[in-house]
């Protein structure tokens, strides 16, 4: 699964955001603000990964206990599916 084509996400004075443009665009439109942590999801799914890849990676960067990674994740990887920004 990765992010539709056309997301755009970037950081400036510390606030996080993500954009849909172009393909994206067709199934979203708005500015979505993302924490630290979000962020950093957001940009591991700009390429192909699964929810596994997605709690490992969130594991090696932040002190979390393994089944908080799991539930967090996994809750967010649902919001972009409900979204349809995700292609899986």
């Amino acid at each position: 699964m990765k992010l539709k084509k056309g997301m755009i996400t970037d950081s400036s004075g510390g606030e996080h955001i993500a954009v849909a443009t172009g393909e994206a665009s067709l199934v979203f439109n708005g500015l979505i603000r993302n924490n630290e942590t979000a962020h950093f999801l957001f940009r591991q799914l700009m390429k192909d990964t699964t929810e596994e890849k997605l709690v490992n990676s969130l594991l090696a960067k932040y002190e979390v206990p393994a089944d908080t990674a799991k539930k967090d994740v996994h809750n967010f990887v649902e919001k972009l599916r409900k979204t349809g920004l995700l292609d899986e």
